[in-house]
């Protein structure tokens, strides 16, 4: 299976691949292709969609484009800041698509319709209630390139909870320090527990506690990483993405889990340190979290061992 990873230290570009405000005005120039696609799944989140949209309109390189799947009763685009946001990252040069992908089957269907749309190497799953620092997709990219693998993701931090540290939520923090391998994790396994290292804002906690490298960065293992994960496309669909989506009803949750458990067991995967995304901590739209996809699945020995082979 084709690898794509780069050397980081091949810049190829002299510029930015973000116009700046200076050039909005003018008439669109070549810039160079996507090299990631971010790929959002949204309903009925449009003042937490237009912040989500902010943060990527403060990221640089790479070269990224936009897919969002609204589900949303009102198209989302009809609320004015998500509107201006769009505004924004086309005016940057960015390019963005908006569908309508209706009716709602399910996160894991809505999750598989985005990805089929991708046409990227890379693709980054960001939920619609999370917000990047500048620089971040930057950092993910450097870091699935250097570390190899199927994922890496940054995990999202809730900074209501800044002065809540809990320190027995934090001992299975474990650097990779190295190239990721591959694991098989279930929640009868010790790596489960690692669940516990993104609650609240423990990451925030961990990255101040920490002697980062020099490039301001390290991965980690994880059991799983929620909001904000960067795929090699063809990992993924090694594995057939989330194809289980027609094996769980419509309401279910955990889909993101099952397919980055699916990822670890044949590529390995890792979190991000400092992670760099923020949770908006709006309430969930997902009330009803009585179907957890990989029990429902039934993995990891559920039918077609669950992992598209």
């Amino acid at each position: 299976m084709a690898d794509d990873r780069r050397d980081p230290s091949d810049v190829t570009r002299t510029r930015p691949s973000r116009r700046g405000s200076a050039e909005w005005g003018a008439p669109p120039d070549h810039h160079p292709d996507p090299a990631m696609d971010v790929l959002i799944p949204t309903k009925d989140r449009a003042a937490a969609l237009a912040v989500t949209l902010a943060g990527l309109a403060a990221q640089d390189d790479p070269p990224f484009r936009v897919v969002i799947s609204d589900q949303s009763d009102t198209p989302a685009e009809d609320a004015p800041p998500v509107a201006t946001m769009l505004r924004v990252l086309r005016a940057q040069g960015r390019e963005v698509d908006v569908c309508r992908h209706l009716p709602p089957r399910g996160m894991a269907e809505q999750r598989q319709y985005l990805l089929e749309q991708a046409r990227t190497a890379r693709v980054l799953f960001l939920d619609d209630d999370v917000w990047l620092e500048p620089g971040l997709l930057a950092r993910l990219d450097e870091a699935l390139t250097r570390i190899g693998g199927g994922f890496v993701g940054s995990a999202v931090q809730g900074l209501s909870h800044l002065g809540d540290r809990r320190p027995s939520e934090l001992v299975g923090f474990e650097p990779w320090g190295g190239a990721v391998a591959p694991e098989t994790i279930t929640r009868d396994t010790d790596a489960f527990a690692r669940h516990s290292l993104h609650n609240a804002a423990n990451l925030v906690h961990v990255a101040a506690d920490t002697d980062l490298p020099d490039d301001g960065w390290l991965t980690y293992r994880v059991a799983w990483v929620g909001g904000c994960v960067l795929y090699r496309r063809d990992a993924l669909e090694a594995v057939g993405g989330f194809d289980f989506w027609r094996r769980l009803p419509p309401v279910h949750v955990g889909e993101d889990v099952l397919a980055q458990w699916r990822v670890m067991r044949r590529f390995g995967g890792a979190g991000l340190l400092p992670s760099g995304a923020v949770h908006l901590e709006e309430p969930t739209t997902l009330p009803r979290r009585r179907v957890e996809a990989a029990e429902a699945i039934g993995w990891p020995s559920g039918p077609e061992d669950c992992d598209g082979r």
